[in-house]
């Protein structure tokens, strides 16, 4: 794993909200941070309301995680674009986010619940 990135479980309970509706919430998310950057919660797709995510043709590449795949929110106030991301296949060294999803804080709210 590069050495900026640490993975571990995210302790307590999160919650994803979006738009006025609850995506989401885990006891079994993970926490990601790298480098000088705030920490990420990523949160296992089984937790989240897949129906309320659009898949984008947004992709990005990270050196160290691989390519993301992007998605929207369709929420009742419109569409949260690319607002969301995963790692389909990531880098073996960040293979615990495979199946994970994270979200953008400046476009919904991740709390500790």
């Amino acid at each position: 794993m590069a050495n900026n990135i640490k993975i571990r479980p995210a302790p307590g309970n999160w919650t994803v909200r979006a738009g006025g509706a609850v995506l989401g919430e885990s006891r079994n998310a993970l926490e990601l941070t790298e480098g000088d950057y705030d920490p990420v919660i990523y949160f296992p797709r089984s937790d989240i309301a897949m129906a309320f995510l659009e898949p984008t043709d947004t992709t990005s590449d990270c050196p160290h995680k691989g390519t993301a795949r992007y998605f929207s929110i369709v929420a009742k106030s419109g569409e949260i674009k690319d607002a969301v991301w995963s790692y389909e296949n990531p880098n073996d060294d960040v293979a615990q986010i495979k199946d994970h999803l994270a979200f953008y804080t400046s476009r919904v709210a991740v709390e500790e619940v």
